[in-house]
Formats: structure tokens, sequence, C-alpha cells
């Protein structure tokens, strides 16, 4: 999907929602960060910007984001979601730290085609996957070593 091609315009207003120069600035937002950011963090940099936005703003207009598969919602068990813009973001997996958060992303062929077979064994034909992995990264194991 090519962001010229995208028009946030028809997409709000399909939802039955006004489009608002603070809804283009979540998307853009969304956009110029390979961040993998909370809606919170969101909504302090543009505040920090000086734009007049809610938070109530910013949540819908993320939702509507992620439903028409413009931004990819990622659960990290910590109660909070994190947000990444799919736009010229190919297929990834993810790496997380549980101590730092840190999130590393990685392709591993091997997997897929693993992921597949598994699939196919069972009769399953895939639509769709999420692929997290949890543990230390470098920097937390060497200062538990300290």
């Amino acid at each position: 999907m090519n962001s010229a091609r995208i028009d946030l315009r028809a997409i709000i207003k399909q939802e039955g929602l006004r489009y608002t120069t603070q809804r283009e600035a979540v998307w853009r937002e969304l956009q110029s960060s390979d961040n993998h950011r909370d809606a919170e963090s969101i909504y302090f940099t543009l505040r920090g910007r000086s734009i007049n936005i809610s938070r109530a703003t910013v949540y819908r207009t993320i939702e509507i984001l992620v439903k028409y598969n413009l931004v990819r919602k990622l659960d990290l068990g910590d109660g909070r979601s994190r947000f990444e813009c799919k736009l010229g973001s190919g297929h990834h997996d993810h790496l997380i730290c549980t101590k730092c958060g840190r999130i590393d992303e990685f392709v591993n062929d091997d997997v897929e085609e693993l992921q597949k077979s598994i699939a196919a064994e069972n009769n399953y034909v895939l639509s769709n996957h999420i692929h997290q992995l949890f543990g230390l990264c470098e920097n937390c194991q060497n200062e538990e070593d300290k």
C-alpha cells in the first residue's frame, strides 16, 4: 500500500467522523517513526508540538487505522498496546525484552516455512500470524550479570 494512495479523508468519512487536522496529525506521526509506540506517547508528542488534540481523538484515530490495516497493533503483555505503521514495512516478527521493553524486528525464512508446514499438516490455510518472542536483550542480560 502506498501512502500516496491512502485517502484518509474517505476512510474517516466512511467511519462517520469528521476529517480534521488532528486526525491527520496522528496518521503522520505514526508514519514518521519506525518505533513501536503506545497511544499515550503519540498523544504527548502531538501535544508537545502544540497540536490541540484530545486523547479520545488519538485513540479513536488509531483504532480506525488498525481497522483499515494501515497500522499494526501489538500486544506485548504489559497492558499497553503498541502501534507501528504497516506502509512500506514488509512482514516481520518481533523479539521483545521483558525488562526494558526493547523491540527488535526480525525475518527468518525457516520460521516462515515451518509455520506454513505446521498449518498444512493440520489442514489450515494461514491468513495471518503474529510471532513474538519474549526474553532479555543483551543489555539487560549484562546488567543482571553485574
